[in-house]
């Protein structure tokens, strides 16, 4: 009935008799505790997650005390725990409880992963942001903003709050968030753009990880791909505007050794290489099987599994079966978390995409992620590559009301044991 009434009522309304005087409410009644944190927001539509962890490693390596929200996780200070609710960002009054129990732990700075959806509603109102941090905007939620423009202008609402701002010249229209407003200070990162002020060079890949330069700075990553090093200038453009050493900060980015779900491998006995990766626009999946397709071993298979979410932007699901078995060998579509909507027309809307495979031989539809992800094991030999995309690290599974436990890495464990 909740979710039926949901949708009855538009969201320009929810916006402002709910989300909003909530969000206000909240920061009132916990008095306003982002005022005494310095607050860090990152959006974009892919590398949120991967940048905000970065970003956390690089204040805790310069003695700082930092609170951290993301989609995966939390963190304040020494105390770490899983995301369960599936939001990139949380609700108004679990968010301010957040910041508050961040300023009375002794926290100074508090990353937030802030995505369109927050920014549109006002979820994060009251909520004062000294850097706005812009990884990238590609097609994704257009079932909610209905337009690339609206998509756009939701995520401006950051840059037009904060007092100083980090933007990926690489991304189309970057100058849209960089004339946000007059900054105190702005600095800009990319790869393929020399006029940015912090430029990747010598850029070195394996699917293990990466090894760059910047400004004459060795840096290293345990995280493959060019997105991630995207991700890596952003946080260290991040350290430049506080005046944290680019020397410290690279370290910092060199010890962490990899963030759940994203690009993470699972060791094996089989000599096959298996990737989960939480990949769910075109954008992220078209870099992915790119950086995967550059670093397959000759004559190896590329073995793909993926789905796509319920209730979601629709129009991307062809273009995501496209993308992907434009790349991969054999592709394996399933279930993923369709919600309310059937998941069998889910299939059926990425399943118009799928081109130059003949099904049964070398794409199949397995409804069943478990029995999905064991098929894509059986067929895998060694050299080969599985790639399990579209969960991540996330420990549940949606099927209506319903938040069924799940876990991509232990699933693949369990069915690499039944192999042996």
């Amino acid at each position: 009935m909740h979710h039926i009434l949901s949708r009855l009522v538009p969201q320009s309304v929810k916006n402002s008799l709910y989300h909003r005087p909530l969000a206000i409410i909240a920061a009132v009644y916990f008095g306003f505790p982002g005022r005494q944190l310095r607050v860090i927001g990152i959006t974009g539509t892919n590398g949120k997650t991967t940048t905000t962890q970065f970003i956390a490693r690089i204040l805790e390596r310069s003695n700082k005390k930092v609170a951290m929200a993301s989609t995966i996780n939390f963190q304040i200070g020494e105390k770490k725990w899983t995301n369960a609710s599936k939001f990139t960002t949380l609700s108004p009054w679990k968010l301010q409880k957040f910041l508050h129990d961040a300023v009375a732990a002794g926290c100074e700075y508090a990353v937030i992963e802030t995505s369109s959806h927050a920014l549109d509603q006002g979820r994060v109102s009251g909520i004062p942001y000294e850097i706005a941090v812009m990884t990238n905007v590609t097609r994704e939620h257009l079932d909610y903003h209905q337009t690339m423009a609206a998509y756009r202008r939701a995520k401006r609402q950051l840059f037009e709050r904060a007092r100083m701002a980090v933007v990926n010249l690489d991304m189309e229209e970057p100058e849209e968030y960089l004339s946000a407003r007059r900054f105190e200070k702005r600095l800009s990162y990319g790869i393929e753009h020399d006029a940015a002020d912090l430029v990747a060079t010598d850029i070195e890949e394996t699917l293990s990880g990466s090894t760059f330069r910047v400004r004459g700075i060795a840096c290293s990553l345990h995280l493959p791909g060019r997105y991630n090093i995207e991700n890596a200038l952003a946080a260290l453009g991040m350290a430049e505007l506080l005046g944290i050493d680019l020397g410290q900060a690279a370290a910092a980015l060199g010890e962490i050794a990899g963030v759940p779900g994203r690009m993470e491998s699972v060791p094996n006995t089989r000599g096959v290489s298996i990737i989960i990766d939480y990949a769910v626009t075109p954008d992220s999946l078209e870099k992915l099987y790119a950086l995967i397709a550059r670093m397959r071993p000759q004559s190896k298979k590329i073995i793909a599994v993926f789905g796509a979410c319920g209730e979601r932007d629709r129009g991307k699901r062809p273009i995501m079966g496209a993308i992907v078995s434009a790349q991969a060998d054999i592709v394996i579509l399933t279930n993923e978390d369709p919600y309310h909507e059937d998941p069998e027309r889910i299939i059926d809307e990425i399943e118009q995409g799928i081109v130059g495979k003949e099904k049964e031989k070398d794409w199949f539809r397995i409804f069943d992620r478990r029995a999905a992800i064991a098929r894509a094991l059986s067929l895998a030999g060694p050299g080969d590559i599985v790639v399990i995309t579209g969960k991540g690290a996330e420990e549940t599974m949606a099927q209506g009301d319903e938040r069924l436990p799940w876990s991509e890495r232990t699933v693949i464990l369990e069915e690499l044991g039944k192999m042996r």
